[in-house]
């Protein structure tokens, strides 16, 4: 299995998931140029791209959706719920295209286990399975819980949203006092210190890499979130690059991931 994210952020989300002869993108967060363009750099054409899956109908996640599927006759997977939000603004995904799934469904030899994520909207993180690797990617939740902690469990790739420093977002001039409730409530996104309660549980479970992903640019950046998370590691006893390596996903592509 090849992963490798190639957009992370509220400009934007996009995720190539490679599996034998599956080439797969979860959202598509750019618009169609773009996205076609960060596929060249990998070698691979749209054209070959067999699947998208989509996790909520937030723009940054589905910005350049319809466009892609119409113009590459590219099915797209989504939860029910999810498509609920989704019809009224995609006019070109074909009717045959448009595919359901209400648990976990398999792409040949790909295994995808949905868990729904407690969000504003309907959303979905997701775990891909080959054979013994297992890889998740969870981002868009307002809190975690034990039913979560459960599906990603055994990830050897965790790709976890770090969203906001609380600190910055409760400090911040920019964004009115609702927004920053949103943020911070339920379901809104999580924030770095919950983050690194996730990453511990993970690390003590047999996680190997860490991917930060979602981060904020208003309230959050690469070195606070990477440094904040390894700290309270730290007085955990785990310490990175030793008992777990942590990345941080940004706007433009970042490493490519192989599971082995």
């Amino acid at each position: 299995m090849r992963v490798i994210n190639l957009a992370s952020g509220s400009d934007g989300n996009l995720t190539y998931i490679e599996s034998g002869d599956q080439k797969i993108l979860l959202d598509v967060g750019l618009s169609c140029a773009e996205t076609v363009k960060r596929l060249n750099l990998l070698g691979v054409s749209p054209e070959e791209i067999s699947a998208i899956i989509i996790t909520h109908e937030h723009s940054d996640h589905t910005k350049g959706l319809d466009v892609f599927s119409g113009k590459f006759n590219t099915p797209v997977y989504a939860h029910e719920s999810v498509w609920l939000g989704l019809d009224d603004k995609l006019k070109k995904v074909s009717a045959q295209n448009h595919k359901t799934f209400e648990g976990d469904f398999a792409l040949n030899e790909l295994l995808i286990c949905p868990v729904e994520l407690p969000h504003d909207v309907k959303c979905f993180g997701f775990s891909f399975c080959e054979n013994d690797k297992k890889m998740s990617v969870i981002t868009d939740l307002g809190h975690i819980n034990d039913r979560i902690l459960n599906a990603i469990k055994g990830s050897s790739l965790v790709y976890l949203e770090a969203n906001y420093d609380r600190q910055m977002l409760m400090s911040g001039t920019k964004y009115p006092l609702s927004l920053k409730r949103r943020i911070d409530g339920p379901n809104g996104h999580l924030s770095n210190a919950v983050s690194a309660e996730v990453v511990e549980f993970l690390t003590k479970t047999g996680t190997k890499q860490i991917m930060l992903s979602h981060l904020s640019k208003e309230n959050n950046s690469p070195n606070i979130a990477y440094t904040s998370i390894c700290q309270v590691l730290g007085e955990h006893g785990i310490i990175e690059g030793q008992d777990i390596k942590i990345d941080v996903a940004r706007e433009l592509p970042t490493s490519i991931f192989r599971l082995k």
